[in-house]
């Protein structure tokens, strides 16, 4: 039994010496049972004792840490990820936005392939003229880490394909380790989807190939869609060219096909030698799939439906206000830790002030707390029988804790209050919302400066040395090197990873700011229109207002701008603002030199019969042209739907001299 953090510290940096022996030299100096044990002290000690922020904690080390050489490389088409469905309601929803978005029946069913969603890493490979020549992982999504000489060690990936010996392939897929062999690697990595990890990224390749990794084809990207019609027939000739495809993998035509296929995966699981958490359904034609394209983050013609959430019994200690970078105050209950699916959970949401008062849930509760995938645990029931007669009502504060009095914001559509309680702070006067802005704006998604986690984030806080976004860049680094937990090193590392990231992308810098209401699509939009940083500050710091302007913008609306008017009329946010774009290289929006709507404008009215609006605009902003909200002189083209077009808007068009396009004669100008 670990007594102290000295003892503590010292027990870890024998485990990682063991992990670099084993990892890195290839060689033991531990057996097995020695090491288990001494791992498990380890974990036992952070189980009940606080470790500070910057002690990187045994339950985080995967293996040893892996070379920082490998190179990133560009996917050609980003590794998105996927959204989530957990009941028969969200799958309904998936249809319904489907058939929405391309102007189908709502009773429609297109047909889906489904296969098991495997609990692995996914890769990327490329083959020219039948050859692999490059292997990356996911990465960011956008950036993949070249690890093609450690995936050319698995047997299932073939280095040559059997037929196709022309031409560009990439395939996608997911690597893992069968359940019957991660049993063999002693439990040194706390699950078979780690192992995998781990032991893609090793430094050589020669120790990677020790490890039984496994490889499942699933995918390609729509570059590859002229090779076959079809997911499914897709993934049949991945097969042929000599690759393994999951076997379980099947067409579904409707609900009631899907949801017994469905049961019995679910069933079957525990049966199969590879962990899977739910199953992947696709639209299995390609060419439909081209259509509705893909969102930020993840793609329209796909979902994973997550298997049943799983649940575990435990006992609230405590109730605590999380104050979030918009504002809104969210109770988290802290929980004695229970494990749930292999997961040990401390803390579960509670959502916000209505759904306390409507569980009654409160401090000393034995609760029932579940967990669905990546979906943040909550509290889901109380066990009113295990109740102290003494418990009383939570009582949910009031003020925020820097001092504020919450609001609740009116809904002018609902004509409600909102459930969210906020603190009204619209700059950086609260150190809980600011704290929470800094690591919004180093987030993979916004800046992405990679070692300035949350974690650090809180330890720089409390040191005094970020305590706004721009302190970022006038770190003292030789001061961190003598920090605990730091050394020179890993300074160094902080100060490239800053400096990498100075150069970056106007749309991507809207988002980092952490404007409520403009989220990376907001942002995406404002950035097109504005196309530069100097544009853009002209606008904003106008003495005028012309944000009124930006309600041309189809997908902007009153709230998005009534946002940008409460940040931007906040001093401390435009000296932020400014301090951030002189140490930054903001660049300028890429407008699409190419595309038969270069420099046109549309706008949609009434409904079509052939396809959506959202397709349509869609259409247009892939040729290069604009789509507007409102009729102006801007606009060069006004296209009616056959179906209930709204005739202010065409009367408008036609005062303002706008040429106008009836449905007929847009389906002519796409040649759809």
């Amino acid at each position: 039994m670990i007594k102290n953090l000295k003892e503590y510290k010292n027990k870890k940096k024998i485990l990682i010496e063991h992990n670099k022996n084993y990892y890195d030299k290839n060689i033991s100096k531990i057996d097995d049972a020695s090491y288990d044990k001494l791992k498990r002290e380890l974990l036992e000690f952070e189980n009940y004792q606080k470790i500070p922020i910057i002690e990187k904690k045994v339950s985080e080390i995967i293996g040893f840490e892996p070379s920082k050489k490998f190179s990133k490389i560009k996917h050609p088409e980003t590794m998105l990820s996927l959204d989530n469905a957990f009941d028969r309601d969200d799958i309904v929803d998936f249809y319904k936005r489907i058939n929405n978005y391309l102007n189908l029946n709502s009773n429609h069913r297109e047909k889906l392939f489904a296969e098991p969603k495997i609990d692995g890493v996914s890769a990327s490979l490329k083959y020219i003229d039948g050859k692999l020549v490059q292997g990356l992982s996911r990465g960011d999504g956008e950036f993949g880490e070249d690890i093609t000489e450690n995936l050319k060690t698995i047997e299932d990936i073939p280095k040559k394909l059997k037929k196709l010996n022309t031409g560009e392939l990439i395939v996608r897929g997911e690597v893992y380790i069968p359940k019957s062999k991660f049993k063999n690697l002693s439990n040194k990595f706390a699950n078979p989807r780690n192992a995998a990890s781990g032991s893609l990224r090793q430094k050589d390749a020669k120790n990677t190939e020790k490890i039984p990794l496994r490889f499942f084809a699933y995918g390609t990207i729509f570059m590859n869609h002229n090779l076959e019609s079809r997911q499914s027939k897709f993934l049949e000739f991945l097969k042929h060219q000599g690759f393994k495809i999951n076997p379980l993998g099947k067409i579904i035509n409707d609900e009631k096909d899907l949801l017994e296929n469905y049961k019995i995966l679910e069933n079957k699981r525990s049966e199969l030698d590879y962990d899977i958490d739910g199953i992947v359904y696709k639209i299995d034609d390609f060419k439909l799939q081209q259509r509705l394209g893909n969102l930020t983050n993840s793609p329209r013609w796909a979902i994973a439906h997550k298997f049943s959430a799983e649940k575990g019994i435990s006992k609230i200690k405590n109730i605590e206000i999380q104050v979030g970078r918009t504002g809104a105050l969210t109770p988290v209950a802290k929980i004695n830790p229970v494990n749930i699916g292999g997961v040990t959970v401390s803390n579960a949401t509670l959502h916000n002030e209505d759904e306390i008062e409507r569980k009654d849930i409160r401090i000393g509760d034995t609760v029932v707390v579940q967990r669905a995938g990546d979906v943040i645990p909550q509290v889901v029931q109380v066990d009113i029988s295990k109740r102290d007669q003494n418990s009383r009502k939570f009582i949910f504060p009031k003020k925020c804790p820097c001092g504020f009095d919450t609001i609740k914001d009116y809904n002018k559509v609902t004509k409600k209050f909102d459930a969210v309680r906020r603190c009204p702070d619209k700059g950086y006067e609260c150190n809980l919302i600011t704290k929470e802005k800094i690591k919004h704006y180093v987030s993979k998604d916004a800046m992405n400066i990679e070692g300035l986690g949350k974690k650090v984030v809180e330890n720089f806080w409390d040191l005094n040395l970020v305590k706004l976004p721009q302190d970022i860049y006038k770190l003292n680094f030789e001061k961190i090197s003598q920090l605990e937990g730091w050394g020179k090193l890993s300074a160094e590392n902080l100060k490239k990873s800053i400096n990498k990231t100075k150069k970056i992308s106007l749309e991507k810098f809207i988002y980092s700011l952490g404007i409520r209401h403009i989220g990376q699509e907001n942002a995406k939009i404002l950035a097109k229109y504005f196309q530069s940083i100097k544009t853009f500050k002209k606008v904003i710091f106008a003495k005028k207002n012309i944000f009124k302007e930006l309600l041309e913008l189809d997908g902007i609306g009153e709230t998005q701008i009534n946002s940008l008017k409460n940040f931007f009329s906040n001093n401390t946010n435009k000296k932020v603002f400014e301090e951030l774009i002189k140490n930054l290289s903001i660049s300028d929006f890429i407008i699409q030199s190419k595309g038969k709507f270069i420099n046109k404008t549309f706008m949609f009215t009434g409904g079509m019969e052939k396809m959506s609006r959202s397709e349509a605009k869609q259409i247009v902003e892939n040729e290069g042209g604009k789509v507007l909200g409102s009729p102006s002189k801007k606009l060069d083209y006004l296209v009616t739907g056959d179906s209930k077009p709204t005739v202010k808007k065409i009367n408008q068009a036609k005062d303002l001299g706008i040429k106008i396009l009836k449905e007929k004669d847009w389906y002519k100008l796409i040649n759809f």
